[in-house]
């Protein structure tokens, strides 16, 4: 029984393979590849000038008078989100906390997550007792991230459709806050809770640096504590008019800095890869990657980590009718190495957000791109060792990690290698 169960995830991984170079999982018409570079330069989305100006807005540092908390964890974007480059991983995490009483997790006071800063020590958090389900969450990377905005919603879902039914990705719908809520599929935050940029870095402004905005007005509380204007703690009102139409209220964001992150996160370029890829990006191809690569493959861990997708064409609209894919972004080829799905591979961090209760053991499967940059990996950072991470991996994964176990260590050394060029 397990010869014939390996046999088969080989045989679907097999189909399942894709030239890092030139094939995607819904080819498009004169699809061509996304533009790839740790280098501070443009993809093509608006100009050089304002990706400039956007970068510097996401990498300003925010203090009380703007707003910052007054419970919070980075004062600006980049604090979580500069490796090697703006925009890119860190090794920053932040808290959630909740009780699971049997049946459903229940968010600690005030929502799961445990802002570990706070403008007065009166009002630090600490987990209070009773909130036994603990995890960390370590910070993504944004690089790329508006050719991941630009995929159809339908493609992910043929992603999971296309798996094999032990192993089938859950497909969520979530809200876009700029579309009044109209639903589109999830693909940002550990837990697909967001579908647009706009939306993500709405609610990242709000809880992670405390900063309301026009899509998230409320100020945050204290572990369910009120701590906003009027508080004797908060002393920047939620009512700033917006700079570009002062009929409507930007909360503490006046400035609409919240355009401008999004801005910056769409106009950035995909992670490039390494030394010796396989696919001759950056030299020529180091035998053992070019091994590794084909590892990676046949033992099926390809099957989540889907290495080619095809955004949608451009004009297309999407996030509810509130953005056009535009060409830059638009008929890209990218390798993610995801399928920006939900498994349960047996390392949930057992916390409930946007998708129900049967997403609380589920975690979005980690894009590997860019993976080299990184030394804490996994949702929670604590996967030090590549080996170990991989062995980390159980439940829907648990076929593909009892074929890498049986792979040589030669073999072990090369998937390696090849994960260490992405």
């Amino acid at each position: 029984m397990r010869i014939l169960k390996i046999s088969v995830l080989l045989i679907f991984a097999a189909a399942l393979v894709l030239p890092f170079a030139s094939t995607s999982t819904v080819e498009g018409q004169g699809a061509t590849e996304a533009p790839r570079g740790f280098d501070n330069v443009f993809n093509g989305f608006g100009s050089q000038p304002q990706f400039d100006a956007d970068k510097t807005t996401f990498e300003e540092r925010d203090d009380i008078a703007k707003g910052l908390g007054p419970v919070y964890n980075a004062q600006s974007c980049a604090e979580c989100h500069q490796n090697p480059v703006t925009g890119g991983i860190s090794q920053i995490t932040e808290l959630r906390a909740g009780h699971f009483d049997g049946t459903n997790f229940i968010d600690q006071p005030g929502g799961s997550l445990n802002n570990d800063r706070a403008t007065n020590a009166e009002i630090q958090e600490r987990i209070p007792g009773g909130n036994e389900v603990r995890t960390f969450r370590t910070s993504l990377n944004v690089l790329g991230d508006g050719f991941v905005e630009s995929i159809d919603s339908n493609t992910l879902v043929a992603i999971s459709n296309g798996q094999p039914s032990g192993m089938r990705g859950q497909f969520i719908q979530v809200p876009v806050l700029e579309a009044n809520g109209a639903n589109r599929g999830g693909r940002f935050g550990w837990k697909n809770q967001q579908a647009s940029l706009l939306s993500f870095a709405s609610d990242a402004y709000l809880n992670e640096q405390g900063i309301t905005n026009r899509f998230n007005l409320t100020e945050n509380t204290s572990l369910g504590r009120f701590v906003g204007f009027g508080s004797g703690f908060d002393p920047v009102p939620d009512n700033q008019p917006c700079a570009s139409n002062p009929s409507v209220n930007c909360g503490e964001d006046g400035d609409e800095d919240i355009n401008a992150f999004a801005r910056f996160m769409r106009a950035t370029k995909a992670p490039p890869r390494g030394p010796g890829a396989e696919d001759g990006s950056n030299g020529a191809p180091n035998p053992d990657i070019v091994a590794g690569s084909n590892l990676f493959n046949q033992i099926g861990c390809n099957i989540c980590h889907v290495r080619s997708i095809t955004t949608l064409p451009a004009g297309s609209v999407i996030n509810g009718g509130a953005f056009t894919v535009p060409a830059a972004l638009g008929n890209k080829i990218i390798h993610p190495l995801s399928d920006f799905l939900l498994h349960n591979i047996g390392t949930g961090d057992g916390i409930v957000q946007n998708g129900g209760q049967s997403t609380r053991n589920k975690l979005r499967t980690a894009p590997l791109w860019g993976m080299r940059t990184r030394d804490r990996i996994m949702h929670d950072g604590e996967g030090l060792n590549r080996n170990e991470s991989i062995l980390r991996h159980d439940g829907e994964a648990n076929g593909v990690i009892n074929n890498y176990i049986n792979l040589s260590t030669t073999q072990k050394n090369q998937l390696i290698l090849f994960l260490n060029s992405l």
